[in-house]
């Protein structure tokens, strides 16, 4: 969890910033949904506030530009110095989302850490900022950076004409940071609903969700052990109003110390405003 719990330890904050990252991410949506999406996500672990995450999405017909910030907070503040900004920007092909550039910049208690990334048809073509090999990793190889997704674009999902249809859970997201390389395969789970204060309240879909750590990872690692192949995990998805597209809005995961919740307290969408009538001649 790079971005809030970014000194807890090293292994976990890279672990638990597979999943924050899926909560700033777009991946599909009509070409004719235009505008801008803003979430403010509250982070907690066990119940206790840990950290908070703004993300911010602009798209029209041809481009698009995401991004996410955020830090530690709370009770956390005082034990750990992290926060972190990454962000994306692509091109609108055939209604869907393809990422060109990617770059993270996390700070921590070890320093700062930027990465920049570019993509070409789903391959990363150029990668500038990786960490120095570590023992026991399992190594990156090209083929791992084939035919993925960055975190930011992986995540937000196609739902047709119907949101809630139990089919848009049933995909596998071939995620790639930077560093590490995992899938993340989705399951139907329920229909659900959820209230947000002077934002969105109805219906949820919810998926169930198993990490699948390819590459990147230390193969010892306990929490990779611990987390990789649960299924308990849910992320809980949203439509947004204009678009053929469900968002995350709630992202539930057990870790060795509690669980970690990441729920929207804010989520609201801003279509363009009608271009104005042409004056009369």
């Amino acid at each position: 969890m790079i971005l809030i719990l970014a000194s807890y330890r090293r292994t976990s904050a890279n672990l638990l910033a597979a999943l924050i990252f899926l909560v700033a991410g777009v991946s599909s949506m009509s070409a004719q949904a235009q505008g801008r999406l803003k979430a403010h996500f509250a982070i907690s672990m066990t119940g206790v506030p840990v950290g908070q995450i703004v993300w911010t999405v602009t798209i029209d017909d041809k481009h698009y530009t995401t991004s996410a910030s955020g830090k530690a907070s709370g009770v956390l503040s005082v034990l750990v110095n992290g926060e972190g900004s990454v962000v994306t920007r692509g091109m609108v092909v055939d209604g869907k989302l393809a990422p060109q550039d990617f770059t993270s910049n996390i700070t921590d208690d070890e320093g700062n850490n930027e990465l920049r990334m570019n993509f070409e048809g789903g391959d990363v073509k150029d990668l500038v900022g990786r960490e120095p090999p570590q023992a026991g990793r399992l190594p990156v190889t090209d083929a791992d950076r084939r035919g993925v997704a960055d975190p930011l674009t992986a995540m937000l999902m196609p739902a047709g004409d119907d949101p809630f249809a139990s089919a848009n859970c049933k995909r596998v997201l071939p995620i790639f940071d930077g560093r590490r390389r995992y899938n993340l395969v989705l399951s139907f789970g329920r229909i659900d609903k959820i209230t947000i204060a002077g934002g969105y309240s109805g219906f949820v879909l919810v998926c169930g969700v198993v990490l699948q750590p390819i590459a990147g990872y230390r193969a010892d690692s306990m929490l990779v052990k611990y987390v990789g192949g649960r299924r308990d995990m849910e992320l809980w998805f949203a439509p947004i109003a204009g678009t053929s597209i469900v968002a995350p809005i709630r992202v539930l995961m057990p870790t060795l110390i509690g669980t970690l919740e990441i729920r929207a307290d804010q989520f609201a969408m801003t279509l363009p405003s009608p271009a104005p009538n042409a004056p009369p001649r």
